[in-house]
């Protein structure tokens, strides 16, 4: 574990990349959560989407995890960060996922779904936010 006070749910960790985890089984679990909380959104009024907030949170804090693995300078993470057998086999199948500007287009696009969420009253509570 980090020395360092682990951040508030639903984030994984602190600033350096995890040593349990590989970027490819964060990926992994970013994607799986993302189609889960995608179909749920979709087949939900939108009245609803609150209740899929935290899954959606869960899916942007995966993608969060994996550019700590691009070392500095680099444009995407090496091949060697990959210490799983899923990690490793995902690495294999699909390595532009592991781009600096592929990631990043992956949260942009989950950070818009939660904003979408917070927009029509998904904050704690079902509060909308304030105008």
């Amino acid at each position: 574990m980090a020395a360092e006070i682990p951040p508030p749910l639903p984030a994984f960790g602190g600033l350096e990349p995890s040593r349990i985890i590989d970027p490819g089984e964060f990926l992994e679990v970013a994607y799986r959560v993302s189609r889960f909380s995608g179909m749920q959104l979709l087949n939900t009024p939108e009245s609803e989407h609150h209740t899929v907030r935290e899954s959606v949170a869960y899916a942007v804090a995966a993608f969060e995890e994996i550019p700590k693995f691009i070392p500095p300078g680099e444009d995407a993470v090496p091949a060697a960060a990959f210490t799983s057998e899923t990690g490793k086999a995902r690495y294999r199948r699909e390595p532009r996922e592991f781009e600096r500007g592929t990631l990043e287009m992956h949260i942009r696009n989950a950070r818009a779904v939660l904003a979408g969420i917070d927009e029509v009253g998904g904050r704690a509570g079902g509060a909308a936010p304030d105008a």
